[in-house]
């Protein structure tokens, strides 16, 4: 099955880029496909901004852009909550430098499913 990770990022994206602390607040997503265990294309795309309590909008714009899986280091309760309804599984990296070290590890399944301990209150804490 063909995977589409996408993980929040600091400029300029890609494998060896800072993951981005907070879902909201990063400079853009680096989107990596992952097929068979094998990383296949990464691709960078801009952040949709949101204002404080439209969480969706960006949920909603990662999804149109085939997304399945986000490794994030830091979001809130309500976009984890949109992520979940719109059938895009969580992960936390948080305790990864760049986005290739968290797909790594995404991979070897050594992620932890996002759950409600790993939200923040928002604003980019």
């Amino acid at each position: 099955m063909n995977t589409l990770i996408a993980v929040p990022s600091t400029a300029p994206g890609g494998l060896e880029a800072p993951l981005g602390a907070h879902f909201g607040h990063c400079d853009l997503y680096t989107m990596i496909a992952v097929e068979n265990g094998e990383i296949t294309s990464v691709k960078v795309i801009p952040c949709m901004p949101h204002q404080q309590g439209g969480c969706m909008a960006p949920v909603q714009y990662l999804a149109d852009n085939g997304t399945n899986k986000l490794i994030a280091g830091g979001m809130g309760f309500r976009p984890l909550m949109g992520f979940n309804q719109v059938g895009i599984d969580v992960f936390f990296g948080g305790d990864y430098q760049t986005v290739g070290d968290a797909v790594k590890a995404f991979i070897a399944g050594q992620l932890p499913q996002f759950s409600q301990q790993h939200t923040c209150g928002g604003g980019g804490n």
